[in-house]
């Protein structure tokens, strides 16, 4: 697994002391003590086992971030051990060691709930490599529970997920506003959750007890959207065999979530404007003002002081939307919340589809952290669903992702290889075609690549000799 994303995993957390906890179960003494080297001097806290009852007596003593077990054990298997261990903690990342790294193996390990898979003799740069991925993994699960607690008991933001710096600063923004009255509108492009911090708002505010009312402002007609809005009396118009109500009156005293308000015709802005201005309007065909006490938040995910500039949002409806403004980043901008994302869309789709906790592997959240995520959250949490409802194990692989995330080169490694190949051949596959199609994509510049990956180039360079890349000359075929 490249390294940008095990930083991005590891680089996340906020205990600085020490870089997680580790424990060893392994009955060679030998390779307990080799294990445990590696790891304290990259700055683990390790603690071993010789067997498997030993490795489950000392995950009841204290909590753990990582387990290396053992495959063959003399007194219970490995897989007997990792559904133990499964039984008492469905999250805590199990990482198998084999000296017999048949796929057979990497294939019981996983159903029965292993987070990855490393054959004796290992290497040790690609052992840490997956220690930290999985490590890093297990601190992200954790800190979605502990951030939607901490959350809960701040601000109530149901629902939104978020650690990253632009995140927190939209909390405390919206716990800064919402208990005011004054309107707010919301900036940002589609999919990054301007109903979510609505919601939110409205209720860390007085109004809520009261309507929280949605409307897309741009789904509808100009005629049906201001009947929608402020209702209408009987023979308004043709169909209108019947008084009905509008929006403005059922959010009385509650808040009204305009969203989309930038496609808003020109008249619908005017009425929009008197409301806000004196708190009165009148049925369509009416002729009795109606007030009411309603708080609006707006949002849009077009330039609206372009459509100023332009003529289609009127200047003054502008400035009395712009009270107060957020913007909310777009994900490509906020990655860091990307391992949260999954882990709670994860869950929350197993749940509705009837699935066991699931588990992205180390290979799967790569592309998800490399990719731009143009439809933002809305995106993430569609292939998440579709991931979720296709996965046949506990285990979200990289095979259930679209291809135009992880392309099919990444796919066809981990498909076509031969029946009697090692898990290690194909992982070391994997990863040598992923580093191929970033040299051709940099032109063959190591440098670039390298710093595409976010690693030094002298460790890039180690992977291209160790992993025998012909690296190609420019201007050569």
């Amino acid at each position: 697994m490249p390294e940008a994303v095990i930083h991005r995993l590891a680089g996340s957390r906020d205990d600085t002391s020490t870089l997680g906890a580790i424990l060893i179960v392994d009955d060679e003494s030998a390779i307990r003590e080799s294990l445990q080297t590696l790891l304290e001097l990259e700055g683990y806290e390790v603690d071993i086992a010789c067997d498997g009852e030993e490795g489950l007596a000392r995950l009841a003593e204290r909590p753990y971030d990582l387990v290396l077990l053992d495959f063959a054990m003399p007194d219970r298997n490995g897989i007997e051990i990792l559904r133990d261990i499964r039984d008492r903690d469905s999250e805590l990342a199990v990482i198998m060691i084999t000296a017999y790294g048949t796929v057979e193996n990497a294939v019981n390990a996983m159903q029965a709930g292993a987070t990855n898979f490393i054959q004796k003799p290992w290497d040790n740069e690609k052992l840490l490599a997956d220690v930290r991925g999985a490590v890093g993994q297990r601190r992200a699960e954790q800190e979605v529970i502990q951030l939607k607690r901490a959350l809960k008991q701040r601000y109530n933001f149901e629902h939104i997920i978020g650690r990253s710096d632009p995140m927190l600063r939209i909390f405390d923004l919206v716990a800064q506003v919402a208990p005011s009255r004054s309107t707010v509108l919301l900036q940002g492009e589609s999919g990054t959750g301007k109903e979510l911090i609505a919601k939110a708002i409205h209720m860390n505010s007085p109004r809520k007890d009261q309507a929280f009312v949605p409307v897309n402002t741009g789904s509808m007609p100009t005629d049906l959207l201001e009947s929608t809005l402020f209702g209408h009396v009987k023979g308004a118009f043709t169909s209108a065999i019947a008084s009905k109500k509008g929006l403005f009156e059922m959010a009385d005293r509650g808040t009204l979530f305009l969203d989309e308000i930038g496609t808003m015709g020109i008249d619908t802005q005017a009425k929009i404007l008197r409301v806000l201005q004196d708190k009165r309007f009148m049925h369509l065909g009416g002729v009795n003002e109606l007030q009411v006490d309603v708080r609006i938040i707006a949002a849009t995910n077009v330039d609206l002081r372009q459509h100023v500039k332009e003529g289609k949002f009127r200047e003054d409806l502008f400035y009395r939307l712009n009270v107060i403004s957020i913007d909310l980043p777009p994900l490509r901008q906020r990655k860091n919340d990307i391992p949260l994302l999954v882990h709670h869309f994860a869950q929350k789709f197993a749940e509705e589809n009837g699935k066991p906790e699931l588990q992205i592997s180390t290979e799967a959240l790569r592309p998800l952290m490399d990719y731009d995520w143009p439809g933002n959250v809305r995106e993430l949490e569609n292939v998440i669903e579709r991931a979720v409802v296709l996965a046949n194990g506990p285990i979200l692989t990289i095979d259930l992702l679209p291809d135009n995330m992880v392309g099919r080169g990444a796919k066809l490694a981990l498909m076509e290889h031969r029946p009697d190949a090692s898990l290690f051949d194909i992982m070391e596959d994997c990863e040598r075609r992923i580093i191929t199609d970033m040299l051709e994509k940099c032109g063959w510049n190591q440098t670039e690549a390298a710093d595409q990956f976010r690693v030094p180039l002298s460790t890039l360079n180690q992977k291209i000799k160790r992993l025998n890349i012909e690296i190609k000359k420019k201007g050569r075929e």
